[in-house]
């Protein structure tokens, strides 16, 4: 049994004053949050313009602390005088807006001396009233209601029905298994979601076949490889709804849009349509992320040790031909999830290096080709007979890197675990996914529950 911190994500279903609650609350930490950009960026204006004049060390205008607990303390100060509305929602709202605000400047810092890895992050701008409809709770009363398993309590909103029953969760509860920790409520697609971060005790079942190795392929033609000969198709959810989606594009760019050079305000039937245009995204987002789901989960399940390759996702979409088929497939996702939840089963998962040939390798000799083009999808050794498909002859290298003998022990080609430090320092960073965990449309909605990344206590 192991402690993580695990997300449960429901659909709401608030009435019309209950929603109004909850633009003003997303609003309100939208207000905060710009606030804070914009007290920041003043001060840093303000010395910077007092150092050109020559002017240094205690003679310049002392510097704004940008932690959330002295943003709050500053906001607490003034917001009677810049907001005289502020009680009309939560103080959470507020609150939640400056911790954003405080961990976008600390990344913005952070990366701007060199100190993070990965892409450089620019300094926190102003976001519009479009952008920012969300809100985070962590005090006051939140949390489920005993009355039906279909409602959730808010502060300052009160009991909101869910799309979905929430007795999952609820039973945890109940037992004493799981505490909640805090709400976030978002806007996307047109639904408003509650998703709880929950600290709960898993005991996930072990794997079925625990001596098992899998290598796993991953690739645009199917969605993945196994070493096992199992071919996983790739559903092509964004190319199934390409044509509806090219449809309704034309429709909005033939419709009265926003213009801000001539402040036109956009039409009703523009608004709609765009509606629909996120709707439509959203469908394709949950459908993904439902194969994802389903195929990760199996994995870890059956198989006592998965092999996958550290593969550069974000050097890989620069190739424009390329880039939306590779988008559409979620590799990155694929792995960041199969990375938690063998935490979970008790699996475990290995990393091949990311200079490691498994195309070109033949898994029968292990001769390896000078080169091997992308549009030849069949490998052929030029030392043996050995011709088969190129995805299954690289699943089978990468099966091979971890011997079953050795009790899953990896090879020095095998560079990093989920125990290990990582192969390459320059890791492609795992982002958490937005949206639902849901395929198509079903019986029950499209509100079910994702999991996050998790911490063993």
């Amino acid at each position: 049994m192991a402690t993580v911190i695990q997300s449960y994500r429901y659909a709401l279903d608030p009435t019309a004053g209950q929603e109004v609650a909850l633009r003003s609350h997303g609003g309100a930490q939208r207000f905060a949050f710009n606030w804070g950009v914009a007290v920041v960026t003043a001060n840093l204006a303000q010395r910077e313009a007092e150092r050109s004049y020559g002017l240094s060390g205690d003679r310049l205008t002392p510097a704004v602390s940008w932690s959330a607990f002295a943003l709050r303390k500053r906001w607490n100060q003034t917001k009677d005088h810049i907001a005289p509305w502020w009680p009309e929602n939560s103080k959470e709202a507020y609150s939640s807006g400056l911790a954003n605000l405080a961990t976008a400047l600390d990344n913005w810092k952070t990366s701007k001396t060199g100190a993070r890895r990965g892409p450089t992050v620019r300094f926190p701008r102003l976001k519009g009233k479009r952008q920012a409809m969300s809100c985070r709770f962590t005090t006051g009363s939140l949390g489920l209601v005993d009355r039906d398993r279909r409602h959730v309590r808010l502060p300052r909103i009160g009991v909101v029905r869910t799309h979905e029953s929430t007795r999952t969760l609820a039973r945890h509860v109940e037992r004493g298994t799981a505490r909640i920790r805090s709400a976030t409520v978002t806007f996307q697609g047109g639904r408003w979601f509650c998703s709880f971060s929950v600290e709960i005790d898993r005991q996930d079942p072990a794997p079925t076949r625990p001596a098992s190795v899998v290598g796993v392929d991953l690739g645009i033609t199917s969605l993945a490889v196994l070493s096992t000969g199992e071919v996983i198709a790739n559903p092509r959810h964004l190319d199934v709804a390409l044509r509806e989606l090219r449809r309704l594009q034309r429709q909005a760019a033939r419709r009265t849009g926003p213009d801000r050079r001539t402040r036109q305000r956009p039409s009703q039937r523009w608004r709609r349509t765009r509606a629909r245009i996120a709707k439509l995204h959203t469908a394709v987002a949950n459908a993904r992320r439902d194969g994802l789901h389903k195929l990760s989960t199996r994995l870890v399940r059956t198989h006592g040790t998965i092999v996958i390759e550290n593969l550069n996702i974000a050097g890989m979409l620069r190739n424009r031909r390329l880039a939306r088929h590779i988008a559409g497939v979620g590799m990155g996702e694929l792995r960041r999830r199969i990375d938690y939840k063998t935490g979970w089963a008790g699996s475990t998962l290995h990393v091949a290096d990311r200079w490691y040939p498994s195309s070109k390798t033949c898994s029968g000799c292990g001769a390896v080709k000078a080169k091997l083009r992308l549009s030849e999808r069949t490998f052929r050794c030029d030392e043996c007979p050995l011709a088969l498909d190129r995805d299954l002859n690289a699943a089978r290298n990468l099966a091979a890197l971890v011997d079953e003998s050795t009790g899953g022990r990896s090879s020095p080609s095998c560079g990093a675990t989920q125990n290990e430090p990582a192969g390459n320092p320059r890791q492609p960073r795992t982002t958490r996914a937005a949206g639902t965990a849901t395929g198509r449309p079903g019986p029950h909605g499209s509100g079910q529950r994702r999991h996050r990344k998790v911490t063993t206590a």
